[in-house]
């Protein structure tokens, strides 16, 4: 690991992390706890796939909608409106509106084809978004001088790497420019978390051959053809499974490749001083282990 004891992590001049962890844990709680010092420069995969890799996808989808109304159709053709994304680190449902979802397209959805193709897109992004982290920790010093850097890894890193593999090329960089830290959350936010999302779901990024495997499980559980699938219907069926799919690999790369943090460790957290006291108890648990 890039710290070998909690008091080297704490006496380092230059601390840097990567958090992962399942939607709603406080990763960004904590991102913003780090930012809000001033000594912490805040680096988000999801903003970087957002605006780098994706950002042309994600206006073009707008404008394929707008193409639809006539009266937006006629400003577009004649360059008398543009269409941009307002995506932020707080606001990603640009990026979540271009993911979609499967089934009538009455209800919203998109054909499962081009669902695949956009979770295809969205795959590579997300890898060169996460192997950006070394490029923003380099800059982060050199261009605007911040002490230390965190890497706001998005919640489905799981879906990219192999923590089994020694040799797996996203998680090497990862670690070798910072600190993996797993943001575990108790059984009840799990349940909170599946909650939500049952009253409201909203578009994921998922492991394609597991994707595949829901979609027709789904068909036949409900014996529905592809356009007759509610959109909402089948992104809450596959929900729990992929939960329960993404926990163990969130584990075997705390215990592989970084440090864990229980969640409900952070919910009190007001300064970066107790953050640190804190992920310094991990690394030296982690090395009794």
């Amino acid at each position: 690991m890039l710290y070998n004891t909690g008091l080297e992590w704490k006496r380092s001049s230059n601390k840097r992390i990567s958090l992962f962890g399942m939607s709603g844990v406080g990763k960004t709680f904590i991102a913003n706890i780090l930012r809000e010092s001033k000594e912490w420069f805040h680096y988000s995969v999801d903003y970087r796939i957002g605006t780098r890799y994706l950002g042309e996808e994600i206006v073009d989808n707008f404008k394929k909608e707008a193409m639809k109304i006539p009266f937006l159709r006629e400003h577009l053709l004649n360059d008398s409106i543009y269409l941009s994304s307002n995506i932020t680190f707080n606001n990603l449902s640009p990026l979540s509106g271009f993911l979609g979802k499967p089934g009538k397209t009455s209800s919203g959805g998109i054909d499962f084809n081009e669902y695949v193709l956009r979770q295809r897109k969205h795959y590579n992004a997300e890898i060169n978004a996460t192997n950006d982290t070394a490029l923003f920790s380099q800059k982060s010093v050199e261009i605007y001088g911040y002490k230390h850097f965190i890497s706001d890894t998005s919640g489905s890193l799981c879906e990219i790497v192999n923590p089994e593999d020694p040799r797996d090329k996203v998680l090497k960089a990862l670690q070798k420019n910072t600190l993996p830290v797993w943001v575990k959350g108790s059984q009840n936010q799990t349940d909170q978390l599946l909650e939500r999302f049952k009253k409201s779901p909203k578009p994921m990024f998922y492991n394609e051959s597991f994707l595949k495997e829901k979609w027709a499980e789904y068909l036949m559980v409900y014996n529905e053809n592809p356009d007759e699938v509610e959109p909402d219907n089948f992104m809450s069926y596959g929900f729990n499974a992929l939960i329960l799919r993404r926990l163990p690999i969130y584990e075997k790369i705390a215990t592989n490749w970084g440090v864990a943090l229980q969640a409900t460790d952070i919910t009190e957290l007001t300064t970066p001083d107790e953050l640190i006291e804190i992920i310094a108890e991990a690394v030296d648990k982690k090395n009794l282990e």
